[in-house]
């Protein structure tokens, strides 16, 4: 089973788009992109705060994982 960590070379901001994007093995273009249409549908204040969030209940990869 896969887990979920912050992306520590794929990042653009606190790495949680990265970090999903390496979970599902796709590219992190298209987890960004999706990101950025929830943020229109839903409004840009629920997702900055999923966002932080995330950021902070996601751990960083331990040193020594590939």
């Amino acid at each position: 089973m896969k887990k979920l960590y912050l992306s520590k070379t794929d990042r653009k901001l606190l790495g949680v788009c990265g970090g999903i994007a390496e979970m599902l093995e796709v590219d992190s273009t298209i987890v960004r992109l999706i990101t950025v249409f929830v943020c229109l549908i839903t409004g840009v204040l629920p997702l900055v705060i999923t966002y932080l969030v995330a950021a902070m209940i996601i751990p960083s990869k331990p040193e020594g994982q590939p």
